[in-house]
């Protein structure tokens, strides 16, 4: 039954805003809002982590970075193998994903070769970018590879955040 769930690889925008302290902004409070919701939800779907979200939680306050560590703990590890690293590598050459977000260009590439159904993320920027998105599509239809389906944790909820 197990293995019917849903894939998600759980992006490192996700744990800091599951672990931060209140936001003070009207609009990081309600991400921080929607995120305790999915995550409330997270048994629904098989959640997978990296060396990369494991290394960027670690970043930072050590006290913040105990919390961010201790939200994935439950969460298996994707290795970051060779598929990985030369789909980043391609994001990155082509000019899909600028070089200064060579780390979100691994999340894209690490959820790609370890076909993931689910990227789910609030960097909006690199990760959840539509014309990003589009264009990574794109390339990785070009190479026989799928994208999974980038969103939110607003997304996914769908109906369920109402």
């Amino acid at each position: 039954m197990e293995n019917l769930l849903p894939s998600v690889y759980v992006e490192t925008s996700i744990v800091s805003y599951l672990s931060a302290r209140e936001s003070g902004s009207l609009l990081g409070a309600a991400h921080q809002l929607v995120t305790r919701r999915w995550w409330d939800r997270r048994n629904l779907y098989r959640c997978f982590v990296s060396d990369v979200v494991i290394r960027e939680c670690r970043a930072g306050d050590p006290t913040a970075a105990l919390r961010r560590l201790d939200s994935v703990r439950e969460f298996s590890s994707l290795a970051i193998n060779e598929r990985a690293i030369e789909i980043a590598e391609s994001l990155l050459a082509l000019g899909i994903v600028p070089k200064k977000a060579a780390e979100d260009a691994l999340h894209v590439a690490i959820a790609t070769a370890h076909g993931m159904d689910f990227l789910l993320t609030w960097n909006c920027r690199h990760i959840a970018n539509p014309v990003i998105q589009a264009r990574t599509a794109a390339h990785l239809e070009s190479i026989g590879l799928l994208l999974p389906f980038i969103c939110t944790p607003e997304e996914l909820l769908g109906e369920e955040n109402e």
